[in-house]
């Protein structure tokens, strides 16, 4: 199995001008490859076949930063184009890479002992020992694969630490299940009724939020002050990025330790986002965000997520006497049936959802 450690490095002035350079080499011959790939293609109507390699005589500074963040950018070239052509139109051309709106990370892989951890330093081709805050240990038995190192809006520099590992993975007796349904207002509710009591973060930081870009519209193009204004602005909105995150991993890992197997709706929150309206609002919940983070941390401890499908009747369907009703406004949010069953709409559709669940697992 392989896993990911992500901490945050502190290059020097020199490493800084380095990681701009690296950055900007493998943006370069991301968009090099790529265009000559499409004239190759409208010239001769066959793909062309290039290295990194090739263009390093005619641009020198290609020489300077780690070949192997350039030879990883031709991999995922490579990757973009074979995803084209078998996604039958579900995935986009491979586009143009810009230093505004793209972002600024490359990889490189373990070689010959190339990077290494010590002494809250970590060794990077070219880059050499880079000060780093490592927040945890890393077990010895694990086996480096490769790094990623980018750098977000704000200015920070991150590095992603990939491991191999084995791990035999003991599965679980189900013995204890929960169903959750997604609620825009609260992230979800379980079949007890329960509710996480989610904060909204961005809707609570959008006034401020706001103010910001605000000035960051009214400052000159190119100027120093819109370079500052965008940093603070970044800022912001990674302050909100982090909130979200803690609070999703606190909650699935809550879920995980009480539950051998948890049940949930395989929703498409983008369009739901686009059809209802609510784009700010479930895009602030981090729906999807929630299920990988609860997938990943069931997997681990062997047990199970299972998916139920997206029009299975979970909030129109009586839990107790299990009558379906033809229309429910969304609007309506106390579940009435003729049976005398009269409860919150939501904790309805979890108890159904949970009883699909166990019918897919069947289990008693």
């Amino acid at each position: 199995m392989n896993k990911a450690y992500v901490f945050r490095i502190y290059p020097n002035k020199d490493q800084k001008i380095l990681l701009a350079k690296t950055f900007g080499c493998v943006r370069f011959i991301w968009n090099k490859m790529l265009s000559d790939k499409n004239d190759c293609y409208e010239t001769t109507g066959k793909s062309l076949k290039t290295t990194p390699a090739r263009y390093k005589k005619e641009y020198p500074f290609l020489c300077e930063v780690d070949s192997l963040a350039l030879a990883n950018e031709q991999l995922s070239l490579e990757k973009a184009y074979k995803n084209f052509w078998n996604g039958k139109g579900k995935v986009g051309f491979p586009r143009f890479k810009s230093r505004h709106n793209d972002r600024s990370s490359y990889t490189t892989n373990y070689v010959n002992g190339n990077i290494e951890i010590a002494d809250s330093k970590i060794k990077l081709p070219k880059l050499k020992w880079v000060t780093i805050k490592q927040h945890r240990e890393i077990p010895e038995d694990y086996k480096l694969k490769s790094c990623t190192v980018s750098q977000d809006p704000d200015g920070k520099y991150y590095i992603s630490v990939l491991f191999a590992y084995e791990e035999t993975i003991t599965p679980q007796k189900v013995e204890k299940i929960t169903g959750l349904d997604f609620s825009m207002k609260e992230l979800y509710v379980d079949d007890k009724g329960r509710i996480p009591e989610y904060p909204r973060f961005y809707r609570k930081a959008q006034e401020k939020l706001a103010r910001e870009q605000r000035k960051l519209s009214k400052c000159e193009k190119g100027s120093n002050n819109r370079a500052k204004q965008r940093k603070i602005v970044a800022k912001l909105h990674k302050k909100v990025s982090n909130q979200r995150k803690d609070f999703l991993h606190k909650q699935s890992r809550q879920i995980t330790n009480a539950y051998d197997a948890v049940v949930v709706e395989n929703l498409n929150m983008k369009e739901m986002s686009k059809a209802l309206r609510f784009g700010k609002s479930v895009h602030d919940n981090g729906w999807g965000m929630f299920i990988l983070f609860l997938r990943y941390k069931l997997k681990e401890e062997g047990k199970q997520l299972v998916k139920v499908d997206k029009w299975f009747p979970s909030s129109r369907t009586c839990c107790l006497c299990g009558k379906k009703k033809e229309e429910l406004a969304l609007s309506e949010r106390v579940y009435l049936c003729e049976c005398g069953n009269i409860m919150d709409r939501d904790q309805n559709a979890a108890i159904n959802i949970r009883q699909e669940g166990i019918r897919i697992l069947g289990i008693a």
